[in-house]
Parts: C-alpha cells; sequence; structure tokens
C-alpha cells in the first residue's frame, strides 16, 4: 500500500521521512514525499528547494503544491495555515492515489496541543487532542510518533546528517511569541520544564484518557443525532427534536454534528454563542435570523431544520 509522508523540511517530519525511506527499502512498500509550500515565510522558496535534495537523496518522489494562507477565515495565522495544508494533502493523495499519509507529530507536539486547548476550552473531546489513527475528509492521517519523545528524532536526523550533509530548516516561527504555540515553546515550556520534567508524559497521558472519555460521549451523541431527523443530503438536523435534549447532551450533539462537517472543534465562547443563538430560534419561534461563522463553516437554520455549508 502507498503511503505519503508530510514533510516540511523540518528535523521532525525529515526524520519521519528517512524512516519511512528505509522501511520502504526493507518491505517494499512505497513512499512519496508530500510539501506544502505556504509562502509565509522569504525562506520559503528555499525549504522546498531542501524537500526536493532530501527526496533525491532517499530516492523518493516528490509532490509538492503552493497555497494561499486565507487570513479572513478567523483562525489566526497558524490556523488557516493548517487548514490549507490539510487541504493540499488532500488534493496530492487524490492526484497521487494515496490514501493514507505519516504526519510528524511527537510526543512534545501533543503535551502543547494538550495545553493549549486546555487554554482555549475546547472541552473534554477537544482535551483527547490529536489521534494517532484519524480520518479527515477520506483521508487516513497516521501519526506513528505521538507517544516518541523529540530528541529521539533528533538524533535520527542528525545521523543523516552527518552521514549525507544534508541538514533540516529550522522555521523561526515555531519559537515567534506572536503565535501561541511559539509563545508556549519560548515562554511557558521552559518553566515547565525546570518544576515538572514530566509534564509532556502527564499531558500526553491525560490526551489518552480524555480519548477514552470521549468515545464514550460520542456514542451518546451518534444516539442523539439520530434521533435529530438529520438529513442524508444536507447533514441539517431539525430544532425542534434538539430541543427536546437536555442543555449539556445539547450541547454534546452540535459538537458532534459540527465534527461530522469536518469543522475544527469551537472553543467554549465560540460554541456558547451558537447554542445561544439556537436556543433564542426556538423562544422567539422563527429562524431568520440565525448565522453563525467558524473557519470556513457557516451555519444557518431554515424551515426549522440547522444546516452547515462551506462558505
Amino acid at each position: 500500500m502507498p503511503v505519503a509522508v508530510a514533510c516540511s523540511g523540518g528535523p521532525d517530519s525529515s526524520a519521519l521521512a528517512v524512516a519511512a525511506a528505509g522501511l520502504q527499502r526493507a518491505g517494499n512498500h512505497p513512499v512519496h514525499l508530500f510539501h506544502v509550500h505556504h509562502g509565509l515565510t522569504a525562506q520559503a522558496d528555499q525549504w522546498s528547494l531542501g524537500v526536493q535534495r532530501l527526496a533525491d537523496l532517499l530516492e523518493l518522489p516528490l509532490c509538492m503544491r503552493h497555497v494561499r494562507v486565507d487570513t479572513a477565515l478567523g483562525l489566526g495565522v497558524e490556523g488557516a495555515a493548517r487548514e490549507a495544508r490539510y487541504e493540499a494533502l488532500g488534493e496530492m493523495a487524490s492526484e497521487t492515489g494515496i490514501d493514507v499519509i505519516l504526519l510528524a507529530h511527537h510526543r512534545r507536539d501533543q503535551a502543547e496541543t494538550v495545553l493549549l486547548r486546555l487554554l482555549r476550552g475546547t472541552g473534554v473531546d477537544g482535551m483527547s487532542a490529536m489521534r494517532p489513527d484519524a480520518t479527515r475528509g477520506g483521508l487516513r492521517l497516521l501519526r506513528p510518533w505521538l507517544e516518541v519523545d523529540r530528541e529521539q528524532l533528533v538524533g535520527l536526523i542528525g545521523a543523516f546528517t552527518n552521514a549525507t550533509g544534508w541538514g533540516p530548516v529550522d522555521d523561526p516561527s515555531n519559537v515567534d511569541r506572536g503565535f501561541a504555540r511559539g509563545a508556549l515553546r519560548s515562554a511557558l515550556a521552559p518553566g515547565l520544564r525546570a518544576h515538572w520534567p514530566a509534564w509532556e508524559q502527564a499531558l500526553v497521558r491525560h490526551a489518552r484518557q480524555a480519548a477514552d472519555v470521549t468515545a464514550i460521549l460520542d456514542e451518546v451523541a451518534e444516539r442523539d443525532l439520530a434521533a435529530l431527523q438529520c438529513d442524508p443530503v444536507d447533514g441539517s438536523f431539525s430544532l425542534a427534536a434538539w430541543r427536546a435534549l437536555s442543555e449539556p447532551r445539547q450541547a454534546l450533539a452540535v459538537r458532534r454534528w459540527l465534527a461530522s462537517h469536518g469543522a475544527r472543534m469551537p472553543g467554549e465562547r465560540r460554541l456558547n454563542e451558537l447554542l445561544r443563538q439556537l436556543r433564542r430560534l426556538h423562544a422567539l419561534g422563527h429562524d431568520r435570523n440565525l448565522v453563525w461563522r467558524h473557519g470556513a463553516l457557516e451555519v444557518r437554520c431554515a424551515r426549522g431544520r440547522v444546516v452547515a455549508s462551506s462558505r
């Protein structure tokens, strides 16, 4: 089965590319490299050339895509870049006939994601953070290194650099305090590491536990959604049936419904705004005023049914 490695040219994804190339030689599993050129930094062209050279050294086919990061989505630069990246990965997968993409997220990435989502108030499902095996837009995303310490990856790519002279790029945005994750890495993580050396392991363990709880909640949400008369064509649901649920289960059903549309999980404030509008519609007896936007998703209500569409 052919797979692709999403490779930015940084140490982590380059290490995964090297490891995947080794597995290909050992087991005859075709491997491609996918690279997304965001154009957000002056070094972006140079990074793409570096990934091309890495592909040549590993004798792997490279597929590259230039994207435009739409900052008008309301997701911030980081969120908009992530959305553009996954869209580009999906397009490249479709072009090459690949169904599985390997991502190089490791234990530190997972711990940071848990902490960031905690600070954003994304709820239990958001706290489960990144899944080792997930599906997005029909594409299977595998993260084999979520339990692996980053130092191991640095050692792997360091050995490759010593052997070939090729070196990974260093993205300055990783520690840029203007970005949420950069601020965490440069300002917060050093203090956590000094006082709680095992903070990464603890938060990754929390993500696993949250994933177990989320699986149970998903079962409840699926049953509730089945009772909301969801339309198989547009995915809309009955506002009246939704109103019959308790308020906690209303929120749970809406979270599950948004996830089914591929939406990034909103924070508590954003979700509560949608819930408030839905409850207010029922009280007023009309639905023409509901407009709730989250990233590329737009939620409206018409004739007593709540529907989501891309904008």
